[in-house]
């Protein structure tokens, strides 16, 4: 009977470590549901090689998709996410979202001071600012005269019938049409959403391309001539065609922030610092610029920028560019407003 007791124990000590290996095992995973291609594909075989994590990673076309999936997994199947600024707001008050340890955050040290500390995360405590950037206006130089283009009213303009891009997106055209109505692209007030809802159909004539997912293809191809587009898509669309020209609009435009964010279900919170940590390092925040063109959140990366980045003002734009821009806000309930008028707009009901 010892003997079998012993071979008991043995075997289920042998079992126990066993179990232990394949926890091991499962802890050298890190699952990352992001946009497409939002990360530079040299930095992740940089972080699978210095830790030896396999990096898992699933992809979302916008953050309404995102923020469906998760809430249907109920916060699991995910270390790592990459939402905007106010879905990061709806999430933490949802409770979607788990607090972030930024004491094993040595590069945080380099985020810009101007974009920590905003209103849908005052104290950075749930989010990690990636990459930013802003709405302008993009304009074919063969074709139009960019000094004749200064406020978002303009893409309104009889001569741009049929050549004009502009975003298949309820916020961002929306806020637009606000802008251009001289109200804030965060407005909760109904009369000013219904005017920018009238603007909006007004404008349509001088559409040809709703696009979010791929508008530097429309611009460059000059299948349109003006449009809506973001800083690092108009870079992207500039290197195809150096015919166009970016403007910040006088009133201003949407600013966005795109963060790490980790869901309350991670199973691998510590691998998500980890990589939290390695992004936010220098070198790796420099190829994500290089790759993706959109806007550094670290000073060390911007102060590593080749020159025509760093100087550019559609990659790198000032406080002066940037003037009257706005984040777009988490409005909670009265989103619904937007979405009736937005509903209305696309399909063009009354």
């Amino acid at each position: 009977m010892k003997g079998l007791f012993k071979f008991m124990v043995l075997s289920f000590c042998m079992l126990a470590a066993s179990a232990g290996m394949a926890r091991a095992e499962e802890e050298k995973v890190l699952n990352v549901y992001a946009w497409s291609e939002y990360l530079p594909q040299e930095s992740i075989n940089a972080f699978e090689q210095k830790y030896g994590i396999k990096i898992v990673y699933s992809t979302y076309d916008s953050n309404e998709d995102m923020y469906a999936k998760l809430k249907l997994l109920d916060g699991k199947g995910y270390d790592l996410i990459i939402p905007s600024t106010y879905f990061i707001d709806q999430m933490q008050k949802e409770g979607m979202l788990a607090k972030i340890d930024k004491s094993k955050l040595p590069n945080y040290k380099y985020i810009k001071k101007n974009l920590l500390g905003l209103e849908f995360d005052p104290n950075n405590d749930y989010s990690i600012p990636y990459l930013w950037g802003s709405s302008g206006i993009l304009v074919n130089k063969k074709y139009i005269d960019p000094a004749t283009v200064t406020s978002w009213a303009d893409l309104a303009r009889p001569e741009f019938k049929g050549r004009l891009l502009m975003p298949d997106d309820m916020r961002d055209s929306l806020g637009i049409a606000l802008l251009a109505l001289g109200y804030s692209s965060n407005s909760v007030k109904e009369e000013e959403i219904k005017a920018a809802y009238e603007w909006l159909v007004a404008l349509k004539p001088n559409v040809r391309v709703f696009s979010s997912n791929n508008a530097t293809q429309p611009m460059a191809v000059e299948e349109t001539y003006i449009g809506s587009i973001w800083n690092g898509e108009a870079y992207l669309a500039w290197e195809e065609n150096d015919n166009l020209e970016f403007i910040y609009p006088k009133e201003g435009g949407i600013v966005w922030i795109d963060s790490f964010v980790i869901p309350v279900g991670a199973e691998h919170p510590e691998n998500a610092h980890k990589f939290i940590d390695f992004m936010l390092d220098a070198e790796n925040g420099v190829l994500a610029v290089e790759e993706f063109r959109y806007s550094t959140v670290s000073e060390a990366a911007q102060a590593g920028l080749p020159e025509e980045l760093r100087k550019s003002h559609v990659i790198s734009p000032t406080e002066e560019d940037l003037k009257g821009s706005e984040i777009t806000k988490n409005l909670g309930e009265l989103t619904k407003i937007y979405e009736k008028y937005w509903e209305m707009f696309r399909t063009g009901t009354k």
